[in-house]
């Protein structure tokens, strides 16, 4: 049921997007380094339920990508927002993963976009993020744009895969890291590394205990990334949000989980925070 095959123009340049089912309008925000794809064994079964829109946000996937783009976190955030409004949606309901947090709250807290629920899960919202690897691909991005192709195949497959600790099903790994081996996908790989920057979770930090809808947090509680601790901090700085650790699951729990994942969605989607 996935697919990217409309196209709108932002001021980030044309992002690929879909849409399927019926009901209440859902969105799904992606997170780094994927796309719209990680969420497509969860969309058939949301889409029962709901009418779900996801995109591809700019410089990933199978939107535009081109050197000199901006696609830091406050771009996106203002992406996500423009894509609602051309989708004509008030208030729907938000399921965000990984950068994806920092977009839609970016969107919510700061531009005053307005969501029915947000489910945030293993998402990147506080400070500080970003592993060390993470950080030194950011201070030495030359030498990295400058790796032989079968080099960064190799550097794309091992940063991916620190992010799992389930084997996802056949195809999936190929089709995450296929965006990133052709020539724009590998400058716009070292290029988020690059516009990476923790001012941007910071400039809504204090401001989470001022979010105007229900909030559900589910986190993957063998997460490599973002250790579970963080998810319950999170919990703790919003308040009414609610909390659920998805057992035996990493970083990645819509893909390597999908059943039981789309399962605790559904749920957490049908409740208010507690």
């Amino acid at each position: 049921m996935w697919k990217v095959d409309q196209r709108t123009m932002t001021q980030a340049g044309e992002v690929a997007w879909g849409r399927a089912g019926s009901g209440p309008a859902l969105v799904l925000a992606h997170g780094w380094p994927w796309s719209s794809f990680s969420w497509h064994r969860v969309i058939p079964l949301l889409a029962r339920h709901f009418t779900v829109h996801w995109f591809d946000m700019p410089g990933y996937g199978e939107s535009e990508m081109r050197p000199g783009q901006s696609t830091a976190l406050d771009v996106q955030g203002q992406v996500f927002a423009e894509m609602l409004d051309g989708w004509e949606l008030v208030r729907p309901n938000v399921v965000a993963h990984d950068m994806g947090g920092a977009v839609t709250l970016r969107a919510h807290l700061l531009g005053g976009v307005e969501y029915d629920r947000l489910v945030l899960m293993n998402v990147v919202a506080l400070s500080p993020w970003g592993s060390a690897f993470f950080d030194h691909v950011g201070r030495h991005i030359e030498a990295f744009t400058g790796l032989p192709p079968h080099i960064h195949e190799a550097v794309v497959g091992a940063y991916i895969q620190g992010a799992l600790v389930n084997e996802l099903a056949a195809g999936d790994f190929d089709r995450l890291r296929a965006p990133w081996l052709s020539e724009a996908g590998r400058a716009s790989f070292y290029a988020q590394f690059a516009q990476a920057d923790e001012r941007l979770t910071g400039d809504f930090e204090d401001r989470l205990a001022d979010i105007r809808c229900p909030v559900a947090i589910l986190w993957g509680e063998a997460d490599p990334w973002i250790p579970i601790a963080r998810g319950r901090l999170l919990h703790e700085k919003i308040p009414h949000s609610s909390f659920e650790a998805l057992a035996g699951v990493g970083h990645l729990p819509q893909l390597e989980a999908p059943e039981p994942v789309t399962a605790r969605l559904l749920d957490a989607l049908s409740k208010t925070g507690e």
